[in-house]
């Protein structure tokens, strides 16, 4: 009979001690019905996402409520979660910018870029929140070429252009957490100086970056690149310092979009004829389904921005 007790005690004390995980589906509008599954405790939060550059929607900063920014062609969050940068759809006196959101206050500030027929898009928050990386692009001969990045010093409301020749037409711009800037170059990756554009670093043959989302992992020691064609795996993880690839996972996702943690990616997987949104391990197994996605809207150019929490 003792025993009997202690074991029943054991087990509400268990009961009673265990961390309750609340979970929500979180509706996002203009998807087809994609519901996000969020968790409390987890270490990134969907911030915003769209559909090509026809949509981009933007989370409140309190709550769950995604709303449709009809003037802008993309936003993203910085660290911390305060402040937002969107790129506008048209220019404005000829210039193209990027509109800053306090998400606390809602005051936008319109910061001039480049002017037309350049462009600079594809907003890459530096990891301290202060600035945004922006690819400068322009039309030959009907096709896109990538020219340059622009560095938005989000404090002092200014923007500098630098212009790069030779860069790949799909070459694009992204920071370094030690504040340089990412491209594709070649088979493999090129690091520039922020300021002028001077080259870094090349780190040659490791693969090409999986998208423009931040592709190094939380602590900075592992970047994820698409491997290689010598290789049979899709996914590698390179070491940036030894400037090498020091792993090779069996997986072959849609897209990535970053890092969920240190040993997890966030990644697109085809699943029965349509896809998932899912946390995948490094050895290319699905720990969680965050979204179950309709072939439909991937179809769409469905992307998404993570914010990361912890």
């Amino acid at each position: 009979m003792i025993a009997e007790l202690r074991e029943i005690a054991l087990a509400l004390s268990l009961t009673v001690s265990a961390p309750v995980v609340a979970q929500a589906d979180l509706a996002l509008p203009g998807t087809g019905g994609v519901k996000y599954r969020e968790q409390t405790g987890d270490p990134v939060q969907l911030t915003a996402y769209g559909l090509g550059t026809r949509r981009a929607y933007l989370r409140a900063a309190k709550g769950d409520a995604f709303t449709w920014e009809k003037s802008l062609s993309e936003v993203s969050v910085a660290p911390g979660g305060r402040l937002a940068s969107g790129v506008p759809s048209a220019y404005r006196s000829g210039y193209d910018a990027l509109v800053v959101t306090d998400r606390t206050t809602g005051t936008s500030t319109r910061i001039r870029t480049v002017r037309k027929p350049l462009t600079a898009s594809y907003a890459s928050w530096s990891r301290d929140g202060t600035k945004v990386a922006l690819t400068v692009e322009r039309k030959v001969g009907g096709k896109w070429q990538v020219a340059g990045f622009t560095v938005v010093d989000v404090a002092a409301k200014k923007a500098r252009t630098v212009r790069i020749s030779g860069l790949s037409p799909e070459a694009g711009f992204w920071w370094s957490p030690d504040g340089n800037l990412v491209s594709r170059h070649g088979t493999g990756l090129r690091l520039y100086r922020s300021s002028d554009g001077a080259v870094v670093r090349t780190l040659a043959g490791v693969g090409l970056p999986t998208g423009p989302e931040d592709a190094f992992s939380p602590s900075g020691r592992r970047l994820a690149t698409w491997c290689p064609s010598r290789f049979e795996e899709q996914l590698c993880l390179v070491d940036p310092i030894a400037g090498r690839i020091a792993q090779r996972v069996n997986v072959r996702p849609e897209a990535l979009f970053g890092w969920w943690d240190e040993s997890h990616v966030i990644a697109v997987m085809a699943h029965r004829g349509a896809y998932r949104l899912s946390v995948v391990d490094l050895k290319g197994k699905v720990t969680r389904v965050l979204a179950s996605v309709p072939a439909r809207t991937w179809a769409a150019e469905l992307w998404l921005a993570f914010t990361r929490t912890s």
